[in-house]
């Protein structure tokens, strides 16, 4: 029986998922980190009116140390938000704060490849404790 051939957007969730698969769980990893609670609001690239919001504590001790999120434009290929390096160089420096914006580096769609970018934004915040 012949293989089904993935699409550019399976694969690359395929992969990401197999990464955070593999990594340890936040608290293996950061030890020190006692608490999280995450706040997640998405918006479209051009707009202040956001599409989604998510809002919840982390369980370090099953949550996984690679700390991304799907992009909602469900036709974005090779986006995401990876917020594994901002956690990482926030609980580095004992932060109890930090907030910021990401824009999606992904493609709009298949057919824009090379062409569009995705560019939705994520606003996040983070309330870590020790």
């Amino acid at each position: 029986m012949p293989q089904h051939k993935l699409g550019a957007r399976a694969e690359y969730r395929q992969k990401e998922g197999q990464r955070i698969i593999e990594s340890p769980p936040l608290a293996t990893k950061f030890p020190k980190l006692k608490s999280l609670k995450v706040n997640l609001e998405f918006f479209p690239p051009e707009s202040e009116v956001r599409s989604s919001q998510i809002k919840y504590v982390v369980n370090l001790a099953h949550a996984k140390s690679i700390f991304r999120f799907d992009c909602l434009n469900k036709e974005c290929i090779r986006g995401d938000f990876d917020l594994t390096e901002v956690l990482t160089t926030a609980i580095a420096a004992k932060k109890k704060v930090v907030e910021g914006e990401l824009r999606c580096g992904g493609w709009r769609n298949k057919e824009s490849i090379k062409v569009t970018l995705c560019r939705n934004i994520l606003r996040y915040k983070f309330n870590l404790g020790y």
